[in-house]
């Protein structure tokens, strides 16, 4: 089955990591520490992080047999609105990254699905998809602007909490209508 061809990643990318002065022996180690501006499209349909805000990396690569462990954490703001009232949410995600990076021509080839273990291309590593599946997975699905937040009202739409206790709307059924027009009698 014939393996597909990754595009040639571009070292000048904030997400894309050299590993050149890495040495390629087990064990060897380096910090990276860097601020990153957020790829297109990080996030969900209520909330994301925000085109080009600024990531925090905290990362540790170290080599080990089959290629590169990136292990870490990357930090961002995250902005979106609220699933019950629609106010708008400003917060920040934290996630932790820990991924191995086989060498090119490895036994990790052999031994592993290919989309199982992250690859490197010469020395550079794309750290995006990682980066990626760990922010949007962290991000709640229906975000609330507080754990309590009740809502819209359902028929006029105002927030409850701008509302007075005893609000409510008479909703008459239409199949008891006549009935009404005697109590006004």
């Amino acid at each position: 089955m014939p393996k597909h061809l990754p595009s040639p990643l571009d070292p000048r990318s904030p997400l894309v990591l050299d590993t050149r002065d890495l040495p390629r022996r087990p064990g060897a180690l380096r910090t990276v520490r860097r601020v990153v501006p957020a790829p297109v499209d990080l996030g969900l349909e209520l909330i994301s992080v925000p085109r080009g805000a600024d990531l925090s990396l905290d990362l540790r690569l170290e080599s080990v047999s089959e290629g590169v462990l990136v292990t870490g954490s990357v930090s961002g703001p995250v902005t979106g609105e609220c699933g019950r009232c629609l106010r708008e949410i400003g917060d920040s995600v934290t996630v932790d990254i820990q991924e191995l990076y086989a060498y090119e021509n490895s036994t990790t080839d052999e031994t592993a699905e290919e989309d199982e273990v992250g690859r490197m291309q010469g020395d550079l590593i794309d750290l995006e998809p990682e980066v990626r599946d760990a922010l949007v997975l962290a991000l709640p699905a229906n975000p609330l602007c507080r754990e309590d937040c009740p809502g819209l009202c359902p028929d006029c739409g105002v927030h409850w909490d701008d509302l007075p206790a005893e609000h409510r709307h008479e909703q008459l059924d239409p199949r008891w209508a006549g009935l009404s027009k005697l109590n006004e009698e």
